[in-house]
């Protein structure tokens, strides 16, 4: 724990804003970040003596004396403030690394973490859990920082965390008990220099761990097995000969437990995140009835290929949460209808070819973001028409004129949305707004 530590807290959002009130009382603290902040909130935090500076990177109220920099996992290692720090050798930690510190020590944790559908693998294991009767714990990148959820955790609570590359970077201490990689691809380059940086950041999930600790591996997928190799973990695989999922349904050490037609969402990659939960649901309790009962009724997770209702006879889809072409191929793979796809955001030097498979379902891309050009440039070199809409009002309002009944509209970038938007839910929630308005 922190006590007599003057911090400063680079960016505010959920996280900083959380952290700072966790260390309040007990440590000077100073938060900074360049965006404008509600009043209440920063109010709030005055009242608890933790002081706000707007600044464009904070790095002009850094210095000597302070002890410790908690920056937003999204701010980049390159960063101006960040460097400093480094130089003047104080520690750069997340707010997850801090709060792992304020659990109880019996408190068990369960890191999720993966290129793709780690969100989904951690809903369905924590309501599974908590449907079982388990003391059970939401937070992480999910959306509930640990710093605001570490007062609910009890001596023999379960913490289900998604976690993040962008956590996972910082991370010093902070250990899982059991730890789950979903699987691995390319993304997030634009952060971590190049590949291998990446997957070695991931590789963290399984930090400090010893052959008590239990990490559950996708053996199908290839770089999660190589990076793997040599951690210290006990190792449980799903994707293999013991656990997997078939036309017939999905198997939990060569039992099936509930057929595909028991289970309301479709898709492989539903079918993959359901296998990974139920291969660590079975680690805590297990009673088929239970888990038949809820994925009946399980509808997905908004923002990942998430059916949007509309009045009129096409199907849209926002999966806004596909901020790499993995995911919007996966995406694609799902859709059994003429598509018209809307592509692009931040520039991240994504590999669109990675649709190729695919990329026959589409019938006209719809070219949004930084990468307009290059999603153009992909679709000339595919024989596929495309329209340069730049941002997605255009887009919707292209689609409008464009789109036939029997048709899907599909809204899967394949990038970041940061170029535009502070967060791909606030893309999601324009997507389903503007089908509202404009198809009703």
């Amino acid at each position: 724990m922190l006590n007599d530590k003057k911090i400063l807290v680079l960016g505010m959002a959920k996280s900083g804003y959380n952290v700072a009130k966790l260390l309040a009382g007990k440590n000077k603290i100073i938060v900074t970040d360049k965006g404008e902040q509600r009043e209440e909130l920063i109010n709030e935090l005055n009242g608890l003596g933790v002081t706000f500076i707007k600044s464009e990177t904070g790095v002009e109220l850094l210095d000597e004396s302070f002890d410790l920099v908690i920056k937003n996992p999204g701010i980049e290692p390159k960063q101006e403030c960040v460097q400093k720090a480094i130089s003047l050798n104080i520690p750069v930690v997340n707010e997850m690394e801090v709060a792992y510190h304020y659990l109880p020590k019996n408190a068990k944790i369960i890191g999720i973490t993966g290129s793709n559908g780690k969100t989904t693998t951690t809903t369905i294991l924590y309501n599974l859990l908590k449907l079982h009767g388990v003391d059970v714990i939401l937070g992480g990148n999910i959306g509930y920082p640990l710093s605001e959820v570490v007062d609910k955790v009890k001596e023999n609570s379960v913490l289900v965390l998604e976690i993040s590359d962008h956590q996972l970077y910082n991370f010093v201490d902070f250990k899982t008990d059991y730890s789950i990689l979903t699987n691995l691809c390319p993304t997030h380059l634009d952060f971590h220099g190049n590949y291998e940086n990446y997957a070695n950041v991931k590789k963290k999930i399984f930090n400090h761990h010893t052959n008590t600790d239990v990490a559950f591996i996708n053996q199908k997928n290839e770089d999660s097995m190589k990076i793997t190799e040599n951690i210290n973990s006990s190792k449980v695989y799903f994707n293999n000969d013991e656990n997997y999922y078939s036309e017939n349904g999905i198997y939990i050490d060569k039992e099936l437990i509930l057929t595909l037609d028991e289970i309301k969402v479709k898709g492989n990659h539903n079918y993959e995140n359901i296998l990974a939960a139920l291969v660590v649901l079975k680690e805590f309790s297990f009673d088929k009835n239970i888990i038949k009962e809820y994925l009946s009724k399980f509808n997905g997770v908004e923002h990942r290929i998430e059916v949007v209702d509309s009045n009129s006879n096409v199907d849209f889809y926002n999966d806004s949460k596909a901020t790499n072409p993995t995911s919007t191929l996966t995406a694609l793979k799902t859709m059994n209808k003429p598509t018209r796809l809307i592509l692009g955001g931040m520039e991240r030097s994504q590999d669109f070819n990675e649709l190729n498979d695919e990329i026959n379902k589409v019938i006209c891309i719809y070219a949004i973001g930084e990468v307009t050009d290059r999603v153009y440039d992909y679709a000339v070199k595919n024989n596929i028409d495309c329209v340069k809409c730049y941002n997605l009002e255009t887009a919707m309002e292209q689609i409008k004129n464009d789109t036939n009944d029997g048709e899907a509209v599909l809204l899967s970038p394949a990038s970041a949305s940061w170029d535009q938007y502070d967060k791909f839910e606030n893309r999601g929630e324009e997507f389903k707004n503007l089908v509202e308005k404009l198809f009703d």
